[in-house]
């Protein structure tokens, strides 16, 4: 049995609209799990499900071999952190800590213990008589995640934490939330639109698409093999390359170049994807592209440019390359690395 099992979650809203459309996932013990798709894909509606602030339609919620779906949300041993911090502004750091403690009874010895023990873990002991308006974003942001902490809960929700926080303090808070789930074993679900936030983080994501689960595995295997063009798309930087054609006598053509490999697919058209890693600068290439845009990153350059179709194509390149807008260059594919997937359903087929 799964510590945190969902059973055919449903949740429709008065107006009709379907949020979430009958979905099952279990989460063990101790793990990491991410909701990962893009704005109104029902992510955060399936959290905060789990967390009891959005009423359930159809299906049921267990935590430990106990259904959770009508208990109420402060007494279902979870603890929430949001993208808005939800500090209270006109208490302290340690008032915002102990609070949640407070409420539930336990004594002042307790709680002290329990507060001081969290701000060095945190790290914002010298903070904790400064008000959140005294604060910078990370440590707002530290502070709620040990408001959380000091709950000890079964569970932690993160529902996009670090959305209001600059790029490199994302890239800092991030990598202290992976090694405090990982020191304090508790089960975590993350939501995010990000996905190298999700790449980073997960030992599994669940890709959501229009309140549906369209995939479910570790980081590598969503990566890897994408169980549908949408997938593809969303996971990855840049994005999946896509080119529209079909497959005749196994082999995958388009106007603009064919693919010399047998395939195992009836006749069907279909859309082919591959990455831009899986491009190689090659006088025989069998893609010929006209460069649009030059990205030089430092250590790798990203290539944008047409096929003769016109069709986008995104070419990685090592360092600093000698390319130049303009310049038409033919590139080879790595033939064992493309994915196919149906024209009609964007289900993958190989």
């Amino acid at each position: 049995m799964s510590f945190l099992e969902l059973k055919n979650i449903t949740k429709v809203y008065p107006n009709g609209t379907k949020a979430i459309n009958e979905t099952s996932l279990n989460i063990e013990y101790g793990e990491f799990m991410v909701f990962v798709g893009p704005s109104g894909c029902g992510k955060s509606t399936l959290l905060r499900m789990i967390a009891g602030l959005e009423d359930i339609t159809e299906g049921e919620i267990d935590l430990d071999g106990k259904t959770i779906n009508k208990i109420d949300p402060s007494e279902r041993d979870v603890a929430m952190v949001f993208q808005n911090y939800a500090l209270y502004p006109h208490m302290n750091v340690y008032k915002n800590l102990s609070y949640g403690l407070k409420n539930r009874g336990e004594s002042k010895e307790n709680i002290d213990n329990k507060v001081k023990e969290v701000a060095e873990l945190l790290e914002i002991k010298e903070y904790l008589q400064r008000k959140p308006a005294q604060l910078s974003g990370g440590q707002r942001q530290r502070v709620a995640m040990g408001r959380a902490i000091v709950r000890n809960p079964k569970v932690f929700l993160f529902d996009e934490p670090l959305s209001n926080l600059d790029a490199k303090l994302r890239g800092q808070v991030r990598i202290e939330i992976k090694k405090l789930q990982q020191s304090m074993n508790v089960t975590s679900v993350f939501v995010t639109h990000d996905q190298v936030e999700a790449m980073t983080l997960g030992d599994r994501l669940a890709v959501i698409n229009n309140g549906v689960i369209e995939q479910l595995g570790t980081p590598i295997e969503v990566y890897e093999k994408p169980a549908s063009k949408f997938v593809g798309e969303f996971i990855g930087s840049p994005q999946m390359n896509f080119v529209n054609g079909a497959i005749n006598n196994n082999n995958f053509e388009s106007s603009s170049f064919k693919l010399n490999k047998d395939l195992n697919i009836d006749n069907a058209s279909v859309v082919l994807g591959f990455r831009a890693e899986d491009l190689n600068l090659k006088e025989e290439g069998e893609i010929s592209l006209t460069i649009d845009i030059i990205e030089k990153l430092g250590s790798d350059s990203i290539i944008y440019g047409r096929d003769k179709d016109g069709q986008s194509i995104c070419y990685k390149e090592s360092g600093n390359t000698k390319l130049e807008v303009g310049e038409i260059i033919n590139i080879s594919l790595d033939v064992d690395a493309v994915h196919i997937f149906d024209e009609k359903t964007g289900k993958r087929l190989n």
